[in-house]
């Protein structure tokens, strides 16, 4: 599932999400996996990727990037 992390797309259905691969060839890789709701909203910020909860919440979780080939 293709997701976009603009932080205004919300996420059409709910996924259990372990990295996110972005243009480039690189990857984001959660230190755990998360389950995105349908509405979430997320972005990256800093060394994190936060996610927008459609009551407003944010939160963030921690991962590292990588390179995929």
């Amino acid at each position: 599932m293709r997701l976009v992390a603009d932080g205004m797309t919300p996420v059409s259905r709910s996924v259990l999400v372990h990295d996110v691969t972005a243009d480039g060839g690189y990857a984001f890789e959660l230190a755990h996996p998360l389950f995105l709701f349908a509405g979430d909203r997320i972005m990256f910020e800093a060394a994190a990727l936060v996610v927008v909860r459609a009551d407003g919440q944010r939160l963030s979780y921690a991962g590292d990037w990588s390179t995929r080939c």
